[in-house]
């Protein structure tokens, strides 16, 4: 899961059913939030907002671009290339703002 970094989304947060469905997913998962997000970020929802000049996301679009394809990339690349995991294995200092959460 790829998510939101506000009281909503985190474990423990808000919306408590990820909290009650997270331990019956078997095999491998990640849940990751992003910092500075909002639920339209992994969309091209804030590059219409900076095309059009509305008011976005803490996260610059680009960035939020950026970190979706990355992301989205790594997880093909290891499911469907056997790669390894990359950045999904753990935190990265290039990507300061996903948070590997652990609940």
């Amino acid at each position: 899961m790829l998510g939101t970094h506000d009281a909503t989304h985190l474990p423990g947060g808000l919306d408590t059913s990820w909290d009650r469905t997270w331990p019956g997913l078997d095999g491998w998962k990640r849940w990751l939030t992003v910092a500075g997000s909002t639920h339209p970020t992994f969309t091209d929802f804030p590059l219409m907002q900076r095309h059009f000049g509305l008011p976005g996301d803490e996260l610059p679009a680009d960035r939020a671009v950026t970190l979706t394809r990355a992301y989205l990339a790594a997880f093909f690349d290891r499911h469907l290339r056997g790669a390894p995991d990359g950045i999904l294995a753990g935190p990265s200092p290039t990507a300061p703002e996903v948070h590997f959460q652990n609940p």
